[in-house]
């Protein structure tokens, strides 16, 4: 089943049961859907990467919206934020443990024979595709920099 599908899907099952968070959620996923697939150039659907980076942007955005409502002390804005992330989660594949990073981070390194900072945009760039979807970006740049440092 595609991603629109199952968005779909969900919110049918979130208007029967009355859930006006995740049906927001859901109505933004819907919308940055339907605005990819109508940008000048595009397929007519988003392969499963487009759709993986989608989500994960989506996730992204609301986690920092609820970081900054945090860091002004309004916990009420924050709230839905949170949740509604948690809702568009679901649909994004396991994430990795850092550790299981780590260790795709140290074979990439090896594999090309990085050697310090200079070689960190060829395995940022490498693991990246590799764990697309799976791992932060932010993570595996933080974890890249340990290693090649």
């Amino acid at each position: 089943m595609s991603l629109q599908q199952d968005i779909m899907t969900a919110m049918k099952t979130a208007m029967k049961a009355k859930d006006q968070t995740a049906l927001t959620a859901l109505r933004a996923v819907k919308s940055a859907i339907l605005l990819a697939q109508t940008e000048s150039g595009a397929q007519t659907e988003l392969t499963k990467e487009e759709e993986l980076k989608l989500l994960q942007k989506l996730v992204k955005q609301r986690k920092d919206s609820a970081a900054i409502y945090l860091e002004q002390g309004r916990k009420d804005l924050a709230l839905p934020e949170i949740d509604e992330a948690e809702v568009i989660g679901q649909f994004l594949p396991e994430a990795l443990s850092d550790e299981e990073i780590e260790a795709v981070v140290i074979a990439t390194i090896d594999s090309i024979g990085a050697e310090g900072m200079k070689d960190m945009g060829k395995v940022m760039g490498l693991v990246s595709q590799e764990l697309a979807g799976q791992a932060d970006g932010k993570t595996i740049s933080t974890i890249v920099k340990a290693k090649l440092s």
